[in-house]
This record gives C-alpha cells, structure tokens and sequence, in this order.
C-alpha cells in the first residue's frame, strides 16, 4: 500500500507526515524525505525568520513549507524586558536564586531568545510581517488565529494551519476560514491542552467538516498514523519524533535523557512558560512542583523570570535541570536515527498497519 491521501495532492508532498521542529537543517532533511516541514519561529526574531524562509527556499526549491508563530492574545504591549524583571515577585526570583546556587548554573556567555526579549505584541507583529512576506508556503499559529490574521496570511497566499486543543477552538477556526486544522491532544509536547488525541482527532473532525484535519499528540509509530485515518484525519503532525535526529544534534546530556525515556517521563508544567506544557521531567520540573515552591507566573512573566538561568543550564549542560518540550511519543525514539530513517520507518510501519487493517476487515 501507498501511504498517501488527499492533502499529500493539496499541499504537494509525498507524504502525509508534517513536522515542526525548531531547527532548520531537521526541516530541510524533513521536505527532502517527502514530508511537510513547518519551522518553529515563537522565539526567532524577525531578521532571523527572514534568514531561516531565505535558506529553506534555498535549499528545498519548489517543495513546500511552513514557519509556526505562537501568539497568544494574553500578552501585552511591554517590550521592556529588564524593567519588567525588576518588578517580579521577590519570592519568584529568590527560589531561581536558590535553584541556581543549589546546581551550580553558571552564568551564560551569550544570549538567548529569552534572556534578550520579551514576548510582546510588537513583537508578535512583527515576526508576522517577516513570516507573511518570506516565501514559505504557509503560515501555522500554535496558539491563537484570529480572523483578521488568517485574512492577512491568505492575502500573501499563503495556507493557514490553526493548531487546536478542543472542539470549541476548531469552530472559532472555522469560522475564522483557517485552511488546515490540527488537533493537538494532552499527549503532545509542548503547550498542549487537557483533551486526549484519541478523544479529540473525531470530535475536532466532526466540526471541521470539508477542512483537513491532522492528527497531532502521541504520534510515534505508523501504527498511529493508520489509526488517524480511521479518527477521519487526513495526516499526522509531529515534533517529538525530530528530537532523536542526527541532524538536531542535542547537546549529550539532553539526548541522552530523551533517548533513555518513555511515555511515563514527560509531565505536564507550567515551569516552562506559564502556560501548560508538557517536558521531559528533570530536577526542573520536580523543584517546581515542591510543595513550598511559588506558583509560575503567566506568560511572559514566567520567563522573563528563568530566561538566564536557563540560557546557563542549556549552554553548560547542567544533566539535572536541562529539559525540552517533550510528547509521549517520546517511547517510540530512543534510537539516534537521521530525518530520513525516521521518515522511512514510519511510512513502513504505517503500510504495514493499513495492511493488517485492511486484512483483518476482510477476514
């Protein structure tokens, strides 16, 4: 059998596996292997998005892909980072104080994303412009799509994905003419929503009515992949699969605690960002969730408050504390294979299962 369905002709891919990834030579291996690459710019900046549309042209052609923004409607107008921090909490700042003379972090060298910004609405603007005016195929949001939005984007040409958590979000993307719908269920990492994917692929399928649906949350085996075509999906959306690529190439103390790992070893956090994600655990998430630890602050403020150290224990690899937006697919990962190999293991094993589905419907 063929793996292949209607939106592998829509969007002019070979097959219906989409990947999102924050890094770009993962993406550019991803749309050489027939898959769709979306790149994660939340915490790219604007001359950066350009960069990354620039090479992914470049080096991909006439093969699609996408750039995913995240742009929540609960962040404000601040862009003043360093003010913002000196007006947290005291208590906040005293237990990353404490976190970071407990681990010996050192100071990071260089900035980071999050130790150099705030997550603002200017911002978001414009790295919507940067993204809207690139040549990439299309336009993901993980979180938010107004209307308004998806107008703009479609005035550029470009395909619009909204990545939904629950019914009520997939009709809010409807109406707002969005073109592409993933239902991101509670095994997902990242910021992901408290609805199981098994539970939310037929409902969100349901509203999406003639609008593609994919499947997205705890994809790790192409068993999954022919189980989404029976929820009604027309494809599947991953992340954590391209955490155990070569071409990621994760610092050692990070792989290695993501290739030893199962679907047991994520949790749901808000430590990360304020808002609910699901990581790898570490020393992190477990000093978070102390009984006498403060409650993380909203988006931004959570990381305006851990930005520097974080840039400190990923750039010294400090194997305790270091974590990474991690979905329960991780158990199917624990090898350190190339884009490709993934890509190919998962087209056989989804043959395979649609073969055996459709044998055993005929027995």
């Amino acid at each position: 059998m063929s793996l292949t369905s209607p939106i592998c002709e829509k969007m002019g891919i070979r097959y219906p596996i989409f990947g999102l990834a924050h890094d770009i030579d993962v993406m550019v291996a991803l749309g050489k292997a027939g898959g769709y690459p979306v790149f994660g710019a939340a915490r790219s900046m604007p001359d950066e998005i350009a960069e990354v549309a620039r090479i992914m042209k470049s080096e991909l052609g006439d093969r699609p892909f996408g750039i995913d923004l995240m742009l929540p409607s609960t962040v404000g107008d601040d862009t003043d980072r360093d003010g913002t921090k000196s007006n947290l909490p005291e208590e906040h700042k005293q237990f990353v104080k404490e976190l970071t003379e407990k681990y010996n972090v050192p100071k990071a060298t260089k900035p980071t994303f999050f130790s150099s910004q705030i997550r603002s609405q200017q911002l978001f603007e414009e790295q919507l412009a940067a993204t809207l005016e690139s040549e990439a195929h299309s336009f993901a949001s993980a979180v938010g799509m107004p209307a308004e939005m998806i107008k703009r984007a479609k005035d550029y040409g470009k395909i619009t994905f909204s990545l939904v958590g629950a019914p009520r979000h997939a009709e809010k993307a409807k109406a707002a003419g969005v073109d592409v719908i993933v239902a991101q269920g509670y095994d997902a990492g990242g910021h992901t929503g408290p609805i199981g994917t098994f539970s939310l692929v037929p409902q969100v399928v349901d509203v999406a009515g003639d609008i593609p649906v994919l499947a997205a949350g705890g994809v790790g085996h192409g068993r999954h992949i022919a189980a989404s075509f029976g929820l009604g999906a027309q494809g599947v959306w991953l992340g954590t699969a391209w955490l155990a690529s070569k071409e990621h190439a994760l610092c050692d103390a990070l792989l290695n605690k993501l290739l030893k790992a199962d679907s047991l070893d994520t949790t749901i956090s808000l430590s990360h960002s304020g808002k609910s994600c699901r990581l790898i655990k570490s020393a992190w998430t477990d000093e978070w969730d102390q009984p006498d630890a403060p409650k993380p602050l909203k988006m931004p403020y959570q990381q305006v408050l851990t930005a520097d150290i974080i840039a400190g224990i990923n750039e010294h690899e400090i194997e305790p504390l270091i974590y990474e937006a991690t979905g329960q697919s991780i158990a199917w990962f624990n090898e350190l294979m190339t884009v490709e190999e993934i890509m190919q293991r998962l087209v056989s094993e989804s043959d395979a299962a649609l073969s055996n589905m459709r044998n055993l419907l005929a027995s």
